[in-house]
């Protein structure tokens, strides 16, 4: 799956990166390269199901898609 980044160096120094198509997914680094490392932890947690849809019933099952 590939996502669009937006990395920008604040006032402060510290690189912000964003991924505008997950709402509120930002984080930020030290260097450009500590916030893409930090985006892309980000991204993979926003994706991650709650730990209460993982549980099956027996009638349903995980599909995994790739887009």
């Amino acid at each position: 799956m590939t996502f669009k980044v937006i990395v920008k160096q604040g006032e402060d120094g510290y690189f912000v990166a964003n991924c505008p198509s997950l709402k509120s997914c930002w984080t930020q680094g030290k260097s450009r390269e500590e916030a893409l490392e930090n985006i892309r932890e980000a991204i993979a947690l926003y994706l991650e199901p709650p730990p209460n849809e993982s549980t099956l019933d027996g009638t349903e099952e995980i599909v995994e898609l790739t887009l």
